[in-house]
């Protein structure tokens, strides 16, 4: 009996040991969303409000600022486009900047910058004082369109880097809608006075969002460079899903920072210092195979976004609709606070597919649709230009195309541009590397909106969707053939994507393979691990029974 007993006693004992070591190979569930990093997130993508707004704002202010200031259409398409690359001055230094002083200080720089230039808009007198503020705004988006989404990627986990990463995209939107209703909302008011409160408005804004990132932690890549390792731990436990992630994320970025595992914060004296030194050799004059790829895919992403003719749509959207017979400058601001809602609300739904269907279906999928709108509103507007009567149904169908276009550009090219380009340099090379994504990004930006309206007086405005929809369809081979799935990999975990260029499908066979085998003798391992177990079960039960 009292064997029995015994025995008894020890199998339950046992068994929980059995069934916990089966259990550590089971399928893990989604972990749930990290608090601490979403508010991470957003506090610092609200700096992309200040291009939103900009862009939303200057669509509809032009309108009066040409009447007020008698300046040309040429006039105004420098104007409205310059800041774009005005904004190339503040992304080349914010790479260099974020890696001196900290990815957080050169938050709270962009928002102070703008707020400079937002109040010397607000006060222009004259077309070359109001030039001289938009300068001065644009070094403050160029800033904030670089770090925004370097931040927020450094400080992700791997499970939700994608919606996070998303989020710039998503003020910048909101911001081209607060600009779209700020037009709506002022352009009752004398011709004089309501472009000035339209632009200066946007000053009130940076104020704030340059307070609210001083609550911000540091980016934790940035403290290891830095060589700060408790700070970065610290920094890394509460933006991670798990203890066991912090410790591994932290591990990955001592690997690639070049620093020792055993290094901790008490050794940080043996840690070596990096302010970007040796960067842009590593970039661009001895690069890796797998970093000439990455910055091709960076810059490529970048440069299609804004050839596609986004800016063309959103900022002279009242244009677009004046040319498909809407005539009244109320109307004309109404239909753009549409167009503004429709983009605004299709970001959201894309920051929730980030993570669950993948960066290429819906890149692939986006780009598309951007295609067939852009060559369906080409048609329209050419059937309207062609016709000497109001033709309803092309009217709709034009307004239609404006909407589908802005929605099927939110839901993939809009985000992923900026989610893909943060996520696949190596951690040196990633401040600067965005920056020369952001810089190309603005620059096309620049060509674009500071030549459309002389694109389309040159080749009608119907040729002028129909060259931005050749383009978009170049865009999908280019990214249908030389961009790899990033989804799930870890920032330090990329490099193994890139480097075959169309290859790299064969590369990740490969990596895939790797995985398999890994996990194939982890569980092989596991099981071993619970044969012995209950094998010694029956032995620890007659020892027992003997005595």
């Amino acid at each position: 009996m009292a064997g029995l007993n015994a025995e008894k006693d020890v199998n339950p004992s046992s068994q929980p040991s059995a069934e916990k070591t089966l259990a550590d190979f089971d399928p893990q569930k989604k972990p749930k969303r990290n608090k601490f990093a979403f508010a991470c997130a957003i506090l610092a993508s609200m700096t992309s409000i200040l291009l939103g707004y900009d862009i939303g704002v200057m669509s509809g202010a032009a309108i009066y600022i040409k009447k007020n200031l008698q300046i040309s259409d040429t006039q105004v398409e420098i104007l409205a486009g310059t800041l774009n690359i005005y904004s190339l001055v503040g992304s080349a230094a914010a790479g260099r900047t974020s890696d001196w002083i900290g990815r957080r200080y050169t938050i709270v720089m962009a928002g102070g910058i703008f707020f400079v230039g937002a109040l010397l808009m607000g006060f222009a007198t004259n077309y070359a004082f109001l030039m001289v503020g938009r300068f001065v705004a644009g070094v403050g988006v160029g800033y904030a369109l670089m770090i925004a989404p370097v931040y927020t990627a450094e400080v992700s986990p791997a499970s939700s880097r994608g919606f996070l990463t998303s989020f710039p995209e998503v003020f910048i939107n909101a911001g081209i809608l607060l600009g779209y209703v700020s037009n709506f909302a002022f352009s009752k008011l004398p011709a004089n006075l309501s472009w000035r409160f339209m632009l200066g408005i946007g000053a009130i804004p940076s104020v704030f969002l340059a307070m609210m990132v001083l609550a911000m932690p540091e980016s934790p890549r940035w403290l290891v460079l830095q060589g700060r390792l408790g700070d970065a731990k610290r920094v890394l436990d509460k933006t991670s899903d798990s203890k066991e992630e912090s410790q591994a994320r932290l591990a990955d970025i001592k690997e690639a920072a070049g620093i020792p595992q055993e290094c901790n914060d008490d050794v940080v004296q043996m840690t070596k210092k990096s302010h970007g030194e040796g960067v842009w050799r590593e970039l661009l004059l001895h690069p890796t195979p797998s970093v000439r790829h990455i910055l091709v895919c960076a810059i490529g992403i970048h440069f299609f976004q804004q050839a596609s003719g986004i800016d063309a749509v959103v900022l002279y959207s009242p244009r677009i609709f004046e040319k498909a017979g809407i005539k009244s400058d109320t109307d004309k601001l109404l239909a753009t606070v549409a167009v503004g809602f429709v983009k605004t609300i299709f970001i959201l739904v894309a920051t929730f597919l980030l993570d669950r269907i993948g960066r290429r279906p819906l890149l692939l999928s986006s780009v598309a649709g951007m295609v067939f709108s852009l060559a369906t509103l080409g048609f329209s507007l050419t059937i309207i230009d062609h016709s000497h009567e109001r033709l309803t149904w092309a009217v709709a169908l034009c307004i239609a195309m404006v909407l589908l276009y802005v929605a099927t550009f939110s839901i993939g090219m809009g985000p992923i541009t900026w989610v893909y380009s943060s996520e696949i340099f190596p951690l040196r090379l990633r401040a600067q590397g965005a920056s020369m994504g952001v810089a190309v990004n603005r620059v096309t930006s620049g060509v674009i909106s500071t030549t459309f309206i002389s694109l389309y007086k040159g080749i009608t405005i119907g040729g002028a969707f129909f060259l931005f929809a050749a383009i978009a369809a170049v865009a999908w081979t280019f990214f249908f053939t030389c961009l790899p799935e990033t989804q799930g990999r870890t920032l330090e975990d990329m490099e193994i994507l890139f480097g075959h260029f169309i290859k790299w499908r064969s590369a990740l066979k490969e990596a895939k393979l790797k995985d398999a085998n890994a996990k194939a003798k982890a569980n092989a391992n596991g099981a071993e691990t619970q044969s012995k177990a209950q094998i010694q079960l029956p032995t620890s039960s007659v020892a027992i029974t003997s005595a």
